[in-house]
């Protein structure tokens, strides 16, 4: 397991995760992004919505 500063929580996989409803999520990729900021459309697993979104700077000319 490797903890991303920021980010997700890498575990080699096959993964299953047992979420708070009790339901349950299984990844067989080799590894697997686990979402720590609870962002993702994907949730349990990371879809790198923790990256911050951000414009641009524009030259106010």
């Amino acid at each position: 397991m490797t903890i991303e500063p920021g980010g997700p929580i890498l575990v080699e996989g096959p993964v299953e995760v047992r979420l708070a409803d009790g339901s349950r999520a299984t990844s067989r990729r080799f590894m697997a992004a686990i979402c720590t900021c609870r962002r993702s459309r994907t949730y349990p697993w990371c879809d790198t919505s923790h990256r911050r979104r951000t414009k641009p700077d524009r030259d106010p000319k």
